[in-house]
């Protein structure tokens, strides 16, 4: 690093005087300008560029310890058969991001609240904040965010599934109407009747907001043999998850500059229509989740697929 701050400043100071100041003989820094590269500076070099170009696939919003995976991740699948991938370490991959400035996605406070209170309702809550399933199709967490936008406010509402971490259904609009919430439900209902899931028992939790307390809403859950549950009013921690995803998508998504076809202000509903389809899409089939093993929603729901399907076979 000294070689290179005497080489940016030797035409404007000359070199003696700089190692005069520096405290450096002028031949130390003719020696580090002829030595040759070392091996680590070249293996760095390389490194640094695969941590930046999957840094890059990732929207921008990894850590090192989830770059850490990734890496190691991609270099297994490109490895040729009977070869075994050289693995990178994280406290390389820790040292070479500090070392340019990289750093994963830091999320900004809690969004302000969007549910609008329904009408005393004595359904029960059959989560109790124990969000936990043991295979998919078992709890589904629902809950509405917003987006500002040049034109307006514009609504998400995501259905996401508790064991698999996927977002099996979502919708956007520039209402809070019950069709909002309504089409995610009927989303992630068709996704997971065409893969051949069985909904039967389905525990479907939200907040008490008037979208999910509707009857059209509450009917089209005993059409599918699902049961709905309900926190307690005015309560994150009672829908806990459903507001971690938010602010998750937040952050990752409507806040990210790096998403790919951003540039600039959310102009309306259909430029936050694509970003959220293209989001998603990455969020459930590429992005590595640390509550999951660090694989993607949809790997870690394809190892249930595979068991259910090896019993079916016995």
């Amino acid at each position: 690093l000294t070689h290179r701050y005497i080489d940016e400043h030797k035409d404007q100071f000359g070199v003696e005087p700089i190692c005069r100041e520096l405290q450096i003989a002028p031949s130390t820094y003719y020696a580090a300008r002829t030595r040759p590269t070392s091996k680590r500076s070249i293996s760095d070099q390389a490194a640094l560029a695969e941590i930046d170009e999957v840094h890059a696939e990732n929207l921008r919003v990894y850590g090192a310890r989830k770059l850490h995976a990734a890496i190691n991740r991609r270099r297994l699948e490109c490895a040729k058969v009977d070869e075994a991938p050289e693995r990178i370490a994280r406290c390389t991959v820790e040292r070479l991001m500090r070392s340019v400035g990289l750093h994963g996605l830091r999320r900004s406070g809690k969004p302000p609240r969007t549910t609008v209170p329904a009408m005393p309702d004595h359904r029960p809550d059959l989560v109790p904040r124990e969000f936990t399933a043991d295979r998919p199709d078992r709890l589904w967490v629902a809950d509405i965010t917003y987006i500002r936008t040049c034109s307006g406010w514009v609504y998400a509402a995501f259905v996401q599934d508790v064991c698999t971490r996927r977002i099996v259904g979502w919708q956007v609009a520039t209402h809070l109407r019950t069709e909002l919430a309504l089409d995610a439900l009927q989303m992630a209902f068709w996704v997971r009747r065409r893969e051949g899931a069985d909904l039967t028992g389905l525990k479907h939790h939200s907040d008490k907001g008037v979208q999910y307390v509707a009857v059209r809403y509450t009917e089209s859950l005993a059409l599918e043999g699902a049961v709905a549950s309900v926190g307690s009013t005015g309560d994150s921690y009672d829908n806990a998850m459903a507001e971690a995803f938010n602010s998750l998508f937040k952050a990752e998504c409507i806040r990210n500059p790096h998403l790919p076809g951003r540039d600039g202000p959310w102009r309306g509903l259909d430029d936050v229509e694509r970003a959220v389809a293209g989001y998603l899409d990455w969020y459930n089939t590429r992005r590595l989740h640390g509550e999951l093993g660090m694989v993607p929603p949809i790997e870690y729901q394809a190892r249930f697929d595979t068991t259910a399907e090896v019993v079916a076979a016995a």
